[in-house]
């Protein structure tokens, strides 16, 4: 019996009583095969359409655990692996230029890079399709979560924090800002829109007009009977 092909990362599979004097060799590159797709890098080139390869019985690039795609695009890439290849791949898109960039299959769909996405994607091919995991993560559900930095939305003026059935209890804050200048229509009341910074004094609370760059004291009142 001769020897055959995985299906996937391509190594060779070696039939019983083959390979005489060969086998350590072809058996160390399918480790080093292995070790491709466990952790192995790869910085591609895609200033035009990318294929990436998957030979039999040897490293190629397409084999590789992360990618990190690269060059300077002058219109929208497609970056393709064979059909019928299940893999994982962990993939950076560092390119320059406003296009977009689609990792798919030969036949199939893929994950596509917005044209000013220039991040990382977890994906994975089936063999049909390629797969976005981080596009199709849906809600975390999770307890404390504490950020070291940012938290920021993926769009400007979309996304909401909290419902009309489901508010956050309380809100701490430094200075809180309130913008309206990225909607199409102002407010209800009169149309316009504003830009305004609430700050916190020692006796008095203050609005900063960001647009004219006035200063407004607010009037409080104290409670009666408070002391």
């Amino acid at each position: 019996m001769a020897n055959s092909t995985s299906a996937n990362l391509k190594l060779t599979v070696q039939a019983t009583g083959e390979n005489s004097g060969t086998w350590g060799q072809i058996t160390n590159t399918n480790l080093l095969i292995l070790e491709q797709a466990i952790g192995g890098y790869d910085a591609v080139g895609i200033t035009a359409a990318a294929t990436l390869t998957f030979s039999n019985g040897v490293l190629s690039n397409g084999k590789n655990q992360v990618l990190k795609l690269t060059g300077t695009i002058t219109g929208n890439k497609n970056v393709v692996i064979p059909d019928g290849i299940e893999k994982t791949y962990l993939v950076e898109n560092a390119t320059t230029g406003a296009f977009t960039v689609t990792f798919k299959t030969t036949s199939g769909t893929g994950a596509t890079w917005s044209t000013t996405d220039k991040g990382y994607k977890i994906l994975y091919s089936n063999g049909t399709n390629v797969v976005d995991i981080t596009a199709d993560l849906g809600d975390i559900s999770s307890g404390a979560i504490t950020a070291t930095g940012h938290i920021i939305p993926g769009a400007n003026d979309t996304y909401d924090l909290g419902t009309t059935v489901a508010v956050w209890q309380n809100l701490y804050t430094g200075d809180l800002h309130l913008s309206n200048q990225a909607k199409k229509q102002g407010n209800v009341v009169d149309g316009t829109r504003g830009n305004w910074t609430l700050q916190e004094g020692k006796d008095d609370i203050f609005m900063l007009n960001n647009i004219s760059g006035e200063k407004f004291k607010i009037n409080l009142s104290k409670i009666k009977g408070d002391s």
